[in-house]
């Protein structure tokens, strides 16, 4: 199978990415609706309400790698099981994020504007009471595609908050455009200027394996950065990764042996696995629909790292979807009417193939639940092809 990081060609659309360091510019706005309705994120399907936090680490003894002359910074946003209708609604993005992601984005802009994207409906709460279980919960990260900021990932984490997870879904700074920082700091894509020249994309995956490394001895080590830290059940870790987030599952995985099972969605494996593989520790490939494919961007990555994959594994691909399925991107572009003729995987279907996979795949390895959907095909889930398993 052909597989490429479509962040080096159109995530979204089947556009072109502008040269490195810059971003392409659509006509933003230009003709959105005005009263176009309000953007919504699906309803988690989980059994508890969600609360999310915001967490801001920075690693003193980590010199950024694409500023070095900073100390390492890192943004999440924390998931976990809440009480229902405790706290108030959670903005689902900043409008400087908005505005950069609709400008990286193709044409959307010409449906939408930043103020809709950023007061999209989310289903977390702010300052949400975590729920009184006598039980902790698995947690799991997320680590978005390169220039995504982590709400990209926001259906997937409200998903699995709602599962019974805490979900640390992390923005690395410096790798997206519009960030935005403590102290009101907007932070510009810097890694892109420098990884894209010489197609050096290894730097983020290996970057952000330290990174969830730096984040998993901040969340679960004696001095926890976090007030909620309590919730998490640090013998039962997962992570998983859109695109270059996918490739830095398993570099983590192969870094950091904490981590015991993930999920790469659509990812490059820019950063090889060892000949040893990641220790037989379970591991699930996710991708899009080959056919869609441009041919003159071939990739032989998965095919290379799959036989070191030496313990419980699928390779999974999804009929019809782009590489932007497995975020939200394609259900903001559902709400908002933009067709994706590259795309042809509704928004709906997208997350809820996403989320039934992924959900169950961490309800298997990290709580031993059954999940007779991984076993094989499945009439339910047409799209859904077993390219190969183990």
């Amino acid at each position: 199978m052909k597989k490429i990081i479509r962040v080096l060609t159109a995530v979204a659309a089947g556009l072109a990415l502008a040269a490195p360091g810059t971003l392409a510019t659509p006509a933003v706005a230009s003709t959105a609706p005005a009263g176009a309705s309000r953007l919504e994120l699906p309803r988690p399907t989980g059994s508890f309400g969600v609360g999310r936090d915001t967490l801001h680490l920075v690693d003193r003894e980590r010199k950024d790698p694409w500023v070095p002359t900073a100390d390492r910074e890192l943004l999440l946003s924390l998931y976990y099981p809440a009480l229902a209708r405790t706290g108030t609604p959670a903005p689902y993005m900043a409008v400087p994020e908005a505005k950069a992601l609709l400008t990286d984005r193709g044409r959307l802009g010409e449906y939408v504007t930043p103020e809709q994207v950023a007061g999209t409906r989310t289903h977390a709460r702010s300052d949400a009471l975590p729920h009184p279980s006598v039980h902790r919960y698995p947690l799991i990260v997320l680590s978005p595609g390169f220039t995504m900021p982590r709400a990209s990932l926001s259906t997937l984490a409200e998903e699995l908050a709602s599962r019974g997870y805490v979900v640390a879904a992390v923005d690395h700074a410096y790798e997206s455009d519009g960030t935005v920082f403590p102290g009101g700091r907007v932070l510009s894509c810097t890694a892109c200027e420098q990884v894209f020249p010489d197609r050096s994309l290894h730097r983020v995956s290996d970057g952000r394996a330290r990174d969830v490394s730096f984040v998993l001895d901040r969340l679960t080590g004696p001095r926890s950065a976090w007030r909620y830290s309590w919730l998490i059940d640090s013998r039962h870790i997962g992570m998983a990764g859109h695109s270059i987030g996918g490739a830095a599952a398993s570099a983590t995985m192969a870094a950091d042996p904490r981590v015991d099972a993930g999920v790469n969605m659509d990812g490059t494996f820019f950063t090889p696995l060892p000949q040893g593989g990641l220790g037989a520790r379970p591991f699930l490939m996710l991708a899009g629909d080959p056919a869609l494919l441009p041919p003159d961007f071939p990739d032989t990555s998965w095919e290379d790292n799959w036989p070191r994959l030496e313990g419980w594994k699928r390779w999974l691909t999804v009929t019809g979807a782009g590489h932007p399925a497995f975020t939200d991107w394609p259900v903001l572009g559902d709400g908002a009417g933009y067709p994706h003729p590259e795309a042809p995987l509704s928004g709906t279907r997208s997350q809820q193939i996403t989320r039934s996979y992924v959900g169950d795949f961490f309800d298997l390895h990290l709580r031993g639940k059954p999940a007779p959907r991984l076993d094989g095909p499945t009439a339910a889930d047409p799209e859904v092809v077993f390219h190969r398993s183990s």
